[in-house]
């Protein structure tokens, strides 16, 4: 496999940011009162079937569905082109893209197109209507951070999203694990090779500074929800992080610190006193216990493929 993919220099569209995650629950209000109650997001719409919350000005970050417990149902990226352009560079690059109008609150023009190898949409929007929510809370995450699922193919996947949607390599681990972003932040989406699990491996809420982050954590005790994992300090990315579950089961990780790209043109990582070399920029990390966690503890069942 090639880590770094091709990085095209005329993708199909350039993704700007990663905009929501869909999930289905079969317990739309258990889910609601998580998200409202524990993470301090705001419910700006719903419906009896669908909710819609956020983060900040958005409209939204998260779309919950009734059904089966699943996460990852389908995935919200802003673009800059015009949609209209967007659609036709989509199509002249052979892909099949429905342009829509009944997606939901929000989002009133979207274009929808297959992820290869699941069964996940993707929904391409310019920019969502603005939520109305308006001032500080102590314990709202800043924004959705990125998302990680589980892929059977991982260098079409890898090619796809490089080559039609404009990411960036960032990182790969071994030749199972790679990290690709959109702006700045070290990624927006990042996948892992399997032939046996598939789906969402977990979504992450960006944290201020750390003392945001640890009152979020004593908030998540006091509402019995305890970690799975963390904190620690990831290589690849190098941010704080912890994870917990979800009501449903579904991994949530709370970060923060992670690398950033200042000058594109320099292409290395905003200089940190943890990395490993500087400057420090994109590389293939060993499969070792530094790479998973730099302080040391691992949970197994988040590095199973």
């Amino acid at each position: 496999m090639t880590t770094q993919g091709s990085d095209s220099d005329s993708p199909a569209v350039r993704v700007s940011k990663l905009g929501y995650v869909g999930f289905e629950t079969p317990d739309p209000a258990r889910m609601i009162e998580y998200y409202t109650k524990v993470l301090d997001f705001v419910l700006v719409d719903e419906s009896p079937e669908t909710a819609f919350l956020t983060t900040g000005t958005d409209h939204h970050c998260v779309v919950l569905t009734k059904g089966e417990a699943k996460g990852r149902t389908t995935v919200g990226y802003e673009v800059w082109e015009e949609l209209g352009d967007a659609q036709r560079r989509l199509r002249e690059a052979g892909y099949d893209v429905e342009r829509r109008s009944d997606i939901g609150p929000g989002t009133p023009d979207v274009l929808v197109l297959d992820e290869p190898g699941t069964d996940v949409p993707l929904h391409l929007i310019t920019a969502q209507d603005p939520s109305g929510t308006k001032g500080y809370t102590p314990l709202r995450p800043t924004k959705l951070g990125h998302v990680a699922a589980f892929t059977p193919a991982l260098e079409p996947m890898q090619k796809f999203y490089q080559d039609l949607l404009g990411f960036k390599w960032s990182d790969t681990v071994g030749d199972f694990f790679v990290f690709l972003r959109c702006n700045a932040d070290h990624h927006a989406a990042n996948f892992m090779a399997s032939t046996k699990l598939a789906g969402m491996h977990h979504v992450a809420y960006e944290m201020r500074d750390p003392d945001h982050l640890i009152s979020m954590l004593d908030h998540l005790a006091k509402n019995d929800f305890r970690l799975a994992w963390g904190p620690g300090r990831h290589g690849p990315g190098h941010n704080l992080f912890t994870y917990h579950k979800d009501p449903d089961g579904n991994t949530i990780e709370l970060f923060t610190q992670i690398d950033v790209v200042h000058d594109e043109a320099k292409g290395y990582w905003e200089p940190r006193p943890w990395h490993e070399e500087y400057p420090m920029g994109p590389r293939t990390w060993e499969v070792d216990l530094a790479t998973v966690n730099q302080w040391g503890i691992v949970n197994p069942e988040m590095l199973e493929h």
